[in-house]
């Protein structure tokens, strides 16, 4: 990984002097992000509940990005993370927000079999640590009185399902409550000059997804409901300049929204037998141009 030296320092780069902290940021898209941040000037903080991710991420990290073990469910932890970054940096300018992820091992699955436990944890994995980091950044963003900016991340299954693969719905009611939420603090505090946007991503190669990657039916679903770039799983290299801008000056006049990087997920019906669609399946149906 590179190491940033005098970069940290160069004005011209989008966000030098920026303070940013990454909630799930040693491992997949929040690793990449990371790195990406750090690349484009700022200061960055990336934390994990996880120990073996965080014994890790020096292999995965830019060498002047801060490791922090902590837990994003846990507000105390997170309040004092903040705190601490805070004290050791001056401000905080942005949270990034990637921690999440599947609750199938707590219960999670088609409603008729999904347990109150998958529920609950995976409403506390996804939509309740968002809560905690959100409501930590805003409340410092309020003491400096000079704004600050969030993304959150979310995923299409909040809003384009795929029953026949991706039947957790806990996990996508949490997106979908991640998705409101965001929006809902970005109209209350953009008079504070505090922005809100989201993320949504498709199947991303990240440890998460594991189980979808090694299926070779789910891999032939997704080759043409993620059709672009001959119908792959997104890579999370595929989210760091839609990061980087959502950080920068460029989206200074921008809060609310949800800019998706699915690979086309959410605009195709995915019924193609895991073939992308020939000059002749068009023909057939809307005649040849």
């Amino acid at each position: 990984m590179a190491d940033r030296g005098e970069d940290a320092t160069d004005r011209t780069l989008p966000l030098a002097g920026k303070v940013l902290l990454v909630i799930g940021g040693t491992a997949g898209i929040g690793a990449s992000a990371a790195n990406a941040l750090a690349e484009a000037g700022s200061v960055v903080v990336a934390t994990s509940h996880d120990v073996q991710s965080i014994a890790t991420a020096r292999g995965r990290l830019d060498a002047g990005i801060e490791v922090e073990h902590v837990d994003a469910r846990d507000a105390a932890a997170t309040d004092g993370l903040v705190a601490a970054i805070t004290a050791r940096h001056g401000r905080l300018d942005g949270l990034c927000h990637i921690a999440g992820g599947s609750g199938r091992r707590f219960g999670d699955g088609p409603l008729h079999e999904l347990t109150d436990e998958g529920w609950h944890e995976t409403f506390r994995l996804n939509a309740e640590s968002v809560l905690i980091s959100n409501r930590a950044a805003v409340r410092q963003f309020l003491r400096q009185g000079d704004g600050g900016a969030i993304v959150n991340l979310g995923s299409v299954l909040a809003s384009a399902p795929a029953p026949a693969f991706f039947a957790t719905h806990a996990y996508a009611a949490a997106k979908a409550a991640i998705e409101g939420f965001t929006r809902s603090v970005a109209a209350y505090y953009a008079p504070h000059d505090i922005r809100a946007n989201m993320l949504v991503c498709g199947l991303v190669d990240t440890p998460m997804a594991a189980r979808a990657l090694n299926d070779a039916a789910i891999m032939g679903f997704v080759k043409s409901k993620q059709p672009l770039d001959s119908g792959r799983a997104g890579l999370p290299a595929d989210f760091d300049a839609a990061v980087v801008f959502l950080f920068s000056g460029g989206s200074r006049f921008m809060t609310g929204q949800s800019i998706v990087i699915d690979g086309g997920w959410s605009c195709t019906d995915g019924q193609l037998g895991g073939q992308p669609p020939t000059a002749a399946f068009f023909s057939e149906r809307i005649g040849t141009p």
